[in-house]
């Protein structure tokens, strides 16, 4: 393949700037935290780091290079892409418990901004709803759903301006859940218990398991959208829409159940340095 074609498949089919930018700041404030950080002697294990990196990557990746086109005319790229999105992007960012690096990249004048604490007085009560035990799976699942319905799909996929919302939304329910889930902090630290995380884990599965299931072995075509704009590959539509049936199915479970892993790690973590600090305790 020649490389100008190649380095062409890396530019945006359509340019964003909310999404070119909200992910160029990301890098950016996070690797100048890094710097901050490494100047007072602190250290951030280099899983976490690459976590973050690839997590962005990734998103910037469906979002501004020529595979959003692919996810455009192909139901089953469109799935991926949401995957990314929702699922395997805000993951990884979460898991790489960003936040504190994040605030040592902000300037100094606008990390001591006074109307931070304003701000975060009046977000406060919203994010909470957000994050509450029962409304965040209903939410996570529900809006895959909401998407997924074949009418309200079809207008996201003819509309650029819904298919932005489509996929902002997305992102953002994503990093929710996740950030909720994957929350490094303990029970007694403010973090949500390790058995509910784990229940919401275990509950987001039965419903993603049966619309994929649908999706995967309906025998109509039920997203006629790629019908009227046209398909990017000569690719049978039920094939397309089999292939998007088990990319919502399939992963989506691998990825409840590695997050159940990592909580019972995190459950484990606890439990050893309640054990070292009895003995501590313990010894004259």
């Amino acid at each position: 393949m020649d490389l100008d074609v190649a380095l062409g498949y890396l530019l945006p089919w359509e340019f964003s700037p909310t999404w070119f930018a909200s992910c160029l700041l990301a890098i950016v404030l996070y690797l100048r935290g890094l710097q901050q950080r490494r100047q007072r002697g602190e250290v951030t294990g280099v899983g976490r780091n690459l976590a973050y990196l690839l997590g962005v990557a990734t998103i910037y990746g469906v979002t501004q290079t020529h595979y959003d086109y692919l996810a455009q005319y192909m139901f089953f790229t469109h799935r991926a892409q949401h995957l990314v999105l929702h699922h395997a992007g805000p993951f990884l960012i979460a898991l790489a418990a960003p936040l504190p690096v994040l605030a040592d990249g902000l300037p100094t004048r606008i990390r001591h901004f006074p109307g931070w604490s304003l701000a975060a007085r009046l977000l406060r009560p919203v994010y909470r709803t957000l994050q509450h035990p029962l409304i965040a799976p209903v939410l996570f699942v529900g809006l895959i759903y909401f998407w997924l319905i074949p009418e309200i799909h079809f207008d996201a996929m003819l509309s650029a301006d819904l298919y932005q919302v489509m996929n902002w939304s997305m992102a953002l329910d994503g990093l929710l859940f996740w950030w909720l889930i994957l929350d490094r902090r303990s029970p007694q630290q403010g973090g949500l218990g390790y058995g509910k995380r784990i229940a919401i884990l275990l509950a987001v599965i039965p419903p993603q398991i049966l619309l994929g299931a649908y999706i995967t072995f309906s025998r109509d075509v039920i997203f006629d959208v790629y019908e009227v704009c046209g398909r990017a590959w000569p690719l049978d539509p039920l094939t397309d829409q089999l292939l998007g049936g088990l990319l919502t199915w399939i992963p989506a479970t691998m990825m409840s159940a590695i997050g159940v892993l990592i909580i019972l790690s995190f459950l484990f973590r606890d439990a050893r340095k309640e054990d070292a600090a009895d003995v501590s305790h313990a010894t004259p």
